[in-house]
């Protein structure tokens, strides 16, 4: 294999990378960035610095969020809050760049510091879920 051989490869999988940035980018900025039928019942809160030193600044948060049907969760990140969600009924549409999966009951819905996303319920009764997660602020 020459070098040629090995140029041409590797320009075919950047320009590959390349498109699939472009169409995440251009998803996420067709993405609702405003909540729309939400309601959020704030559950319970532990300040972490006490119970773990190292975790000074953040808090441990559990909230219960209901969807209504047509509801949006906008467009978001979790770049300083990690957090867990399980859902309780309904169904949502997680949406992630060009990539959207469906979620319903007894379902747990990861968001890593890398996440963005956006949701949605197209359902025809709300979605409800459990989320924790851990946040700096509140």
């Amino acid at each position: 294999m020459n070098g040629l051989d090995r140029l041409v490869p590797a320009a075919a999988v950047a320009g590959l990378l390349f498109v699939a940035s472009s169409q995440d980018a251009a998803a996420q900025s067709s993405a609702p960035t405003e909540n729309k039928g939400i309601v959020t019942e704030q559950l319970h809160t532990i300040e972490l610095s006490p119970e773990i030193p190292a975790m000074s600044g953040h808090y441990l948060r559990m909230r219960k969020i209901t969807v209504a049907p047509g509801g949006v969760i906008g467009l978001h990140n979790h770049i300083d809050r990690p957090a867990i969600d399980y859902l309780l009924q309904g169904s949502l549409i997680d949406h992630r760049g060009t990539e959207a999966k469906e979620y319903g009951p007894g379902t747990t819905i990861f968001e890593t510091t890398k996440t963005v996303h956006w949701l949605e319920n197209k359902g025809t009764v709300p979605a409800v879920f459990v989320t924790a997660d851990l946040p700096r602020q509140l």
